[in-house]
C-alpha cells in the first residue's frame, strides 16, 4: 500500500522542487576544467623521456545542501518531512534551520524541540538561530525582515543552494488580498514566487497545495506541530484575514475563493515580468547621453511600463524597495505627467527628484 493521499502529495511537490534544484546545481557546476581542484586530471604516463600526458575527466559538483526553514508548524514540518524522505532518495544533501524570534517567552525552547525533531528526521545540518526584531514596517514586516536575514546567512553559513519555505496556496490568497487591500498594482497581487531571492534561493513547493492537505499529511505521520498563537492573534493583519476576512468572502461568493486568488496571482505575476522586460528595455532609450531620464520620451510611455521605469530609477538611486510605495511611484510621475514647476520631491533613502531642463534628475542627497 502506497502512502496517504495527503502525504503522496507534500513529497512528490518536493520532489519536483529537487529535481529543478539538481538540474540547475549540475548546470552552474558545468562539465568544463576547474583548475586547481583534486580529481580534474587523471595523470597517465604516455612514454619518452619527462613527457607526461593528461587524460581529461570533468569535475563532479558536490552534492548540493538544500535547507528547510522550519518553525515548528504544521506547514513547515510537513515539508521537513518531505525533504527527509526525498533528499534519500537524490544526489542532495538534506539540512534545517529554526529561526527564534524571541517574541513570546519560551520561544528559546520551542526553538530546542524543533532541533531535535529535525535532527530525528536524520537532517543535517540543522541549526537554531535566534534573532532581535526591530519596529520598522510594523511588527509583521519587522520579523519577516529579520528572519529572512538570518535564513540568508545560514545559507552562506552552510553553502546552501536552497532554501525550502512551507507557503502554501492558502497563504498566497492571503497575499493577494492584502496586496488588493492596500491598492497595489499587480506585481503585490502576483503574490510569492515558487523561486525567489538571489539565484532563486528560495523555493516554495506547496503553492499549489492547500493547507488542509498540508496538515493532514502531518497527521497520519503523527508529526507534532506546534499552532503559533500569533497566527491567531487578531492584531495582526493576515491573522484577521485568514480567520475572519476569507470565511467571509467563502460565505458569501461560496467555495473556491482561495484556487481563484492563487491563479489570480500567477495571471498576474505573468503580466507583471512581461511589464518588467517592457520597462527595462524602455529604461535605456529614454535615458540621454549622460544618463539622465528624458522626460518627453518618459510622456510617451505607456503608464504602467513609464511607471516601472521611474521606479526602477529610484531603487537604483538609493532608495530601499520595501518602504517605495506607489504614492512615492505616482508623485514622481506627476513631474512628468502634471508639471507645473514643481519643486523636488523629497523620497525614501534621502533619494531626491526633480526635474530640471526636460530632464528627470534622481539624485541621493
Amino acid at each position: 500500500m502506497g502512502p496517504h493521499p495527503a502525504v503522496a502529495a507534500i513529497r512528490l511537490a518536493v520532489r519536483r522542487v529537487l529535481h529543478d534544484v539538481l538540474t540547475e546545481h549540475t548546470l552552474r557546476a558545468g562539465q568544463g576544467l576547474h583548475p586547481g581542484r583534486p580529481g580534474n586530471h587523471l595523470l597517465a604516463e604516455a612514454g619518452g623521456a619527462g613527457r607526461t600526458a593528461f587524460a581529461e575527466r570533468p569535475a563532479v559538483p558536490p552534492r548540493p545542501l538544500v535547507l528547510v526553514a522550519c518553525s515548528g508548524g504544521a506547514d513547515s514540518m510537513a515539508l521537513a518531512s518531505a525533504l527527509a524522505f526525498e533528499a534519500r532518495k537524490l544526489d542532495v544533501r538534506a539540512g534545517g534551520i529554526t529561526v527564534d524570534h524571541n517574541l513570546q517567552t519560551g520561544s528559546g525552547l520551542r526553538a530546542a524541540e524543533v532541533v531535535t525533531r529535525l535532527t530525528a528526521m536524520d537532517l543535517d545540518p540543522v541549526e537554531a538561530v535566534a534573532v532581535h526584531v526591530g519596529r520598522e514596517g510594523g511588527p509583521e514586516a519587522a520579523a519577516r525582515d529579520a528572519r529572512y536575514a538570518a535564513l540568508d546567512a545560514a545559507a552562506e553559513r552552510h553553502g546552501a543552494v536552497t532554501i525550502l519555505l512551507g507557503h502554501t496556496r492558502d497563504d498566497q490568497a492571503e497575499t493577494v488580498l492584502l496586496g488588493l487591500a492596500r491598492g497595489s498594482g499587480i506585481r503585490s497581487l502576483s503574490g510569492m514566487a515558487a523561486a525567489s531571492g538571489p539565484a532563486g534561493r528560495y523555493r516554495r513547493p506547496f503553492l499549489q497545495l492547500d493547507r488542509q492537505t498540508v496538515r493532514k499529511a502531518c497527521l497520519v505521520q503523527s508529526l507534532p506541530v506546534w499552532d503559533d498563537p500569533h497566527n491567531a492573534d487578531p492584531a495582526y493583519t493576515r491573522s484577521r484575514l485568514r480567520h475572519e476576512g476569507l470565511p467571509a468572502l467563502e460565505k458569501a461568493l461560496g467555495k473556491g475563493v482561495v484556487e481563484a486568488l492563487a491563479r489570480t496571482a500567477q495571471l498576474s505575476r505573468d503580466d507583471a515580468d512581461a511589464l518588467d522586460g517592457w520597462a527595462a528595455e524602455a529604461e535605456r532609450a529614454v535615458r540621454d547621453d549622460d544618463g539622465e531620464l528624458d522626460c518627453a520620451k518618459l510622456w510617451a510611455l505607456p503608464p504602467a511600463v513609464r511607471r516601472r521605469v521611474l521606479r526602477r530609477a529610484v531603487i537604483e538611486a538609493g532608495a530601499p524597495a520595501g518602504s517605495l510605495f506607489a504614492r512615492h511611484v505616482e508623485e514622481v510621475d506627476r513631474l512628468i505627467t502634471g508639471w507645473r514647476g514643481q519643486r523636488a520631491l523629497n523620497l525614501p533613502g534621502r533619494v531626491e527628484a526633480r526635474r530640471q531642463g526636460g530632464r528627470l534628475v534622481i539624485r541621493q542627497s
